[in-house]
């Protein structure tokens, strides 16, 4: 696969500080297909300053002037998608069909979503005798992960340049080739010198020295809790803001009145997509006691279509493959009935796992309540919906969820007492608009929409 030798840093490719690389493999294969620079903390001073020295400029362009560059950026996008795809698919093992629609589709739509906002967004109100000003925070350093590498990337960047500010990405090391076409996009669009940088690298280099960084006005990341606990405790000690979308163990509650076959299959879908390596997926199917067994035989006719190497692609590397492997067996050894799939890996080459299924799981369980990030579904007994809102509530976790109900103001009426931050009615589609983010230790602020927007801006106001 084509990569670049260097770092996009002031709006040209220049070399890396340290000629040392990271190789980027084919999940799928198991084999090398590029390499990339590994970024020191000397090519994440060069970015910031850049990104410093542009900012003045790019928070005085007129929103107008600022929406219409974004819409080029989503224009150049859409023109890639079929290479975007193709990079996912090679980079991270997506299915062709959900690396284009997914991974490929969706984040040319949010970069759309933004270059709409910029244009009309209330920078500016007045409340009584005071003109409040929304102002860009200043420069944004974005750490995004490997599990969407497009959309997450776009999530940070497109509401950064939107609200005004300056931008500089790490993205993860697994899969910092789509990264490299962004920044190729960003070029082609004109986006001036400086709004937008990229520097490649491993997370204890690049991303801290990044998230530490004293020209750094905000840090936005995506990962797990733990590595947004350190982000968050150095950013608290320099009072630099921060926006964190965190790890998730997210309920699927299937009241008594739900038509069952849909909400099983539908919920079984959603953690197989992407390999189960989603942060909002819906890991824990809640299911009450009257319909359990239905229920699990419903759970693993479902599953049994997802066959690994052709539904359902490989984890992003061996690390993670272990690590869900693991879980598994932790859910056997924790006495869960394993009802499909299991520890084994069910190809001899790539880092596959079987698609999983436990039933008889107790909300004490391991895998009931640590995140997975792997093809594997807990469904748990409720006696009553009091009894399913402990169990759904129950975790350190608050990022998403789903209720299913005969009646649709009976499953909103659950929603409304479970503790996260977004939930699907009877299967709702995902909106591009609507914030996303978490309660709890899920997270710190929202991306998406206008109240993605917001965490790139703050506040000043003008008294007469």
């Amino acid at each position: 696969m084509k990569a670049h030798d260097g770092m996009y840093i002031g709006g040209r490719w220049r070399p890396a500080a340290a000629p040392e690389t990271i190789a980027v493999v084919d999940p799928a294969d198991e084999q090398g297909i590029a390499h990339v620079p590994a970024g020191t903390a000397e090519d994440v001073d060069a970015a910031v300053r850049a990104a410093r020295a542009a900012f003045p400029g790019w928070a005085a362009t007129p929103p107008a002037e600022r929406a219409r560059y974004i819409a080029a950026l989503r224009d150049e996008l859409a023109r890639r998608v079929e290479e975007i795809a193709q990079t996912v698919t090679s980079e991270l093992g997506a299915p062709p069909a959900l690396a284009l629609a997914v991974h490929a589709n969706l984040p040319v739509a949010v970069a759309g979503s933004y270059a709409e906002l910029a244009g009309s967004y209330a920078f500016e109100e007045r409340i009584g005798t005071s003109t409040v000003l929304m102002e860009p925070v200043g420069v944004v350093g974005a750490i995004t992960p490997w599990n969407y590498p497009l959309h997450q990337i776009v999530a940070k960047v497109a509401p950064a340049l939107a609200a005004g500010c300056t931008v500089v990405l790490k993205p993860a090391e697994d899969t910092p080739l789509t990264a490299q076409l962004f920044a190729e996009a960003v070029h082609e669009a004109g986006i001036p010198e400086g709004v937008f940088n990229l520097v490649t690298g491993l997370g204890p280099v690049a991303g801290q020295a990044l998230a530490e960084h004293e020209g750094v006005d905000l840090v936005s990341f995506t990962g797990s809790t733990a590595v947004g606990r350190k982000i968050g405790a150095t950013a608290g000690g320099a009072i630099k803001r921060v926006a964190l979308e965190l790890g998730g163990k997210s309920a699927n509650v299937i009241l008594p009145s739900a038509d069952l076959a849909k909400a099983v299959n539908v919920g079984i879908a959603n953690v197989m997509s992407n390999s189960g390596q989603t942060c909002s997926a819906w890991t824990r199917m809640l299911v009450h006691k009257d319909r359990y067994e239905e229920a699990v035989a419903l759970a693993a006719a479902a599953v049994a279509k997802y066959v690994p190497g052709e539904r359902v692609g490989p984890l992003v590397n061996a690390k993670q493959q272990e690590r869900v492997r693991g879980y598994i067996e932790k859910g056997v050894e924790e006495g869960a009935r394993l009802v499909a799939g299991g520890p084994e890996a069910p190809l001899g080459v790539g880092y596959y796992v079987n698609p999983t299924v436990f039933a008889d799981v107790t909300p004490g369980m391991t895998i009931a309540q640590e995140e997975i990030f792997g093809p594997v579904v807990s469904i748990l007994k409720y006696e009553d919906e009091d009894d399913a809102l402990a169990i759904a509530n129950g975790t350190v976790y608050g990022l998403a969820g789903a209720v299913w109900a005969g009646d649709e103001s009976e499953a909103v009426a659950f929603a409304r007492r479970m503790d996260t931050g977004q939930v699907d009615i009877n299967g709702g589609r995902f909106n591009p608009l609507a914030p996303f983010g978490g309660y709890k230790q899920s997270g710190v602020g929202r991306e998406l929409g206008p109240h993605g927007l917001a965490e790139y801006l703050q506040t000043k106001s003008l008294q007469f």
